[in-house]
């Protein structure tokens, strides 16, 4: 069992603590264990933070995971793997990307049933199937999303088998006063092909300024959707972040996906000081694990219990 790292002071049970970044977690000193407050640091500065995390093995106590940071020069790093352990320091390897080069990476997931094969996304709505090798990523295939907008800003996806049928998920970020979109279809792994589209709205109530309504998405396998809602007022902060359980998957009768989005989602979790921009979960657990984007303060994870089994 994965000891919970972290514990949350909000509405209902708690599942993180509230954390400001202090000079001590960017010492080197601070860097070789789990800060206090159970955020672990996985890179410094703005071109080292994540913005999508997904989980590729475990072994016990130990989680094999990859991320993606949202670089968008030649020479900047895309997809790295990372060793995680609750109480222990992440070992991390920046992974060769191999293929078409993709610029702002935002979200990524497992690909169900194929080992080492990941779906990222970048903010303009493209996707890039990869293949984790030792040292490196390789795409396989880059294909458009349906119904997208080239106005939007594609923060979030998730990939689960709901009802026997492989669904994806992904959200358009939304800023402010525009809520988020997320909008979710049958994929169909044989040929990155999707089946018709279903959308819907998303308004986070916390953070209430700068925010992004949705910075990530992730979907269980009984089809409820947690979504990652951040405040993002520049690259030094202050951050702020929450957890919602924003709404769920169904398949009809017909085979059809449906989506219903909560009006007034369940808060989860609150997070003060970090900007969390990915969320990915323990297969069979309710352990997740969270990961921030914290600019100009770098990137950072922790263990914490929000998930569905």
């Amino acid at each position: 069992m994965i000891k919970r790292a972290i514990g949350v002071v909000v509405v209902g049970a708690a599942l993180l603590a509230p954390t400001t970044a202090t000079a001590q977690e960017h010492s080197p000193a601070a860097a070789s264990r789990p800060a206090a407050d159970g955020w672990q640091r996985v890179g410094d500065g703005i071109t080292a933070g994540l913005s999508g995390l997904a989980v590729e093995a475990r072994h016990g106590a130990a989680v094999d995971a990859v991320g993606v940071r949202d670089n968008k020069k030649p020479g900047q790093n895309r997809l790295v793997a990372l060793g995680l352990r609750p109480d222990a320091a992440p070992r991390v390897r920046p992974l060769e990307w191999v293929g078409d080069l993709p610029v702002d990476l935002e979200a990524i997931d497992a690909v169900p049933g194929r080992p080492h094969e990941f779906v990222a996304l970048a903010s303009s709505g493209t996707a890039y199937r990869v293949v984790h090798g030792k040292d490196t990523a390789k795409v396989v295939a880059v294909f458009r999303l349906p119904g997208i907008s080239p106005d939007a800003n594609y923060e979030g996806f998730a990939l689960s088998v709901v009802r026997g049928k492989t669904v994806a998920v992904w959200a358009d970020r939304g800023q402010d006063d525009r809520p988020a979109t997320l909008s979710a279809a049958e994929w169909n792994p044989a040929d990155n092909s999707f089946g018709k589209p279903a959308a819907a709205e998303f308004r986070a109530p916390y953070p209430t300024e700068n925010v992004r309504h949705a910075s990530d998405v992730k979907l269980a396998a009984d089809g409820r959707l947690t979504v990652s809602s951040a405040a993002d007022p520049g690259d030094d902060g202050p951050f702020a972040s929450a957890l919602y359980d924003a709404g769920r998957i169904t398949v009809d009768r017909a085979g059809r996906i449906r989506l219903a989005v909560s009006g007034a989602p369940h808060r989860l979790a609150a997070v003060t000081g970090h900007k969390v921009e990915a969320l990915t979960c323990l297969p069979g657990s309710r352990t997740g694990i969270l990961g921030t984007d914290d600019e100009n303060g770098g990137g950072s994870v922790a263990f914490a219990d929000f998930c569905r089994r």
